[in-house]
């Protein structure tokens, strides 16, 4: 099974359209990362490498089954910094979080989940 990897709008990642797992608002994860050491290396590293190389890892997104709210599964650290960054598309893929569990997809993501109908989706790439 070849499993989806599209490209997403950075600006789709806020607090009502992909919402951080871990953090109740993106601005509590970006708090959150200014103040730990490790979490400011870390993003300090990917302020200095997307730049140069772009983002080399896609972030993972996971959609509920329960009420299809739609969450940064893997991945915070590079969503800030592309928000930082201002970098206008990410590399993703992405998974249903299901009662029996989660495996990636290969099927296209349900873009209406995350944006209005006059928007349309951002090129897919399959690898």
């Amino acid at each position: 099974m070849t499993i989806y990897r599209g490209q997403m709008r950075t600006a789709y990642l806020r607090d009502t359209a992909i919402r951080p797992t871990e953090y109740v608002r993106w601005a509590d994860a970006r708090r959150r990362f200014t103040q730990r050491p490790q979490d400011r290396r870390i993003l300090a590293g990917l302020l200095e490498s997307i730049p140069q190389h772009g983002l080399l890892k896609p972030i993972t997104i996971g959609i509920s089954d329960r009420d299809h709210a739609v969450y940064v599964a893997d991945g915070h650290h590079r969503a800030i910094a592309l928000m930082t960054l201002h970098v206008p598309r990410f590399p993703f893929r992405w998974y249903w979080i299901k009662n029996s569990g989660v495996r990636m997809e290969a099927e296209p993501f349900p873009y209406h989940l995350v944006a209005d109908s006059r928007v349309t989706p951002d090129t897919v790439t399959r690898p």
